[in-house]
């Protein structure tokens, strides 16, 4: 079954015909929430709200392993996460809409892992291709069926947050190759893959990075806000198009 792992602005899937939640335990703590499930253009799927359907829950207070362990347990073997962030560069904008193709952590204090513990063998995952290949062509093709333009490919900048960066750090993560700025690509990505769950994430670019474009003199929420809603309403367009190329 696929899942939805919905970001800043995307808190619920307005166009889910919802059946049932379901509160989760899992040996990591609670999830975000309950899990939503549903039917997406006549297909079952379940959604999650990354920070809590209340938007409550910072970045670096997420619990990423209990939220995908707990879409796991639940049948989830495909998910489609869904983050919004600021855009390094030159050639995105807010509004756009990426499917990155790779990811850099600068994030620290996380629970970054299952493989953890003295009874534990150490384990080494490859993250070479941090995101599933074939479902990040399923996105770009549901995006083409669904008429928004998507870009394809990108380098994801995973920061600690909550606070957004200074001019200087984006200028640096500018030189380290980023494309985009979020806070909850990692450790979400690296725990699907050690879970062996297909993973692939759809990015919003809801502002320009610090001291770039309209946010050379700072980055103003509202703006954020105004830009979000709409950019969100093309995201779930595209999600319904994913879960017909998903077939449920």
């Amino acid at each position: 079954m696929l899942a939805i792992i919905g970001g800043t602005g995307l808190t619920q899937l307005a166009n889910l015909e919802i059946s049932h939640r379901q509160v989760m335990r899992t040996p990591y703590g609670e999830p975000s929430g309950a899990i939503t499930f549903g039917r997406l253009r006549q297909h079952e799927v379940m959604f999650l709200a990354r920070h809590g359907y209340g938007h409550t829950i910072p970045p670096h207070e997420v619990n990423y392993r209990a939220n995908l362990w707990a879409l796991q347990e639940q049948g989830a073997k495909r998910i489609v996460s869904v983050a919004s962030v600021g855009c390094i560069r030159a050639d995105l904008a807010p509004g756009d809409i990426v499917v990155p193709d790779q990811i850099i952590d600068y994030t620290y204090g996380r629970d970054f892992t299952y493989f953890e513990g003295r009874d534990r063998l150490v384990t080494h995952i490859d993250f070479t291709r941090p995101y599933d290949q074939k479902l990040r062509l399923q996105v770009l093709e549901a995006a083409r069926r669904a008429s928004e333009p998507c870009f394809d490919g990108g380098v994801y900048a995973a920061t600690q947050g909550p606070r957004l960066e200074t001019a200087a750090e984006i200028n640096r993560l500018e030189r380290d190759g980023a494309d985009m700025v979020g806070m909850t690509g990692m450790p979400e990505a690296a725990l699907a893959k050690e879970l062996g769950l297909t993973y692939a994430a759809i990015a919003v670019v809801v502002n320009h990075a610090a001291g770039r474009g309209s946010s050379k003199d700072g980055v103003r929420m509202e703006s954020i806000n105004a830009v979000a809603q709409p950019a969100m309403a093309r995201v779930r367009n595209i999600l319904e198009c994913v879960v017909e190329c998903d077939g449920g």
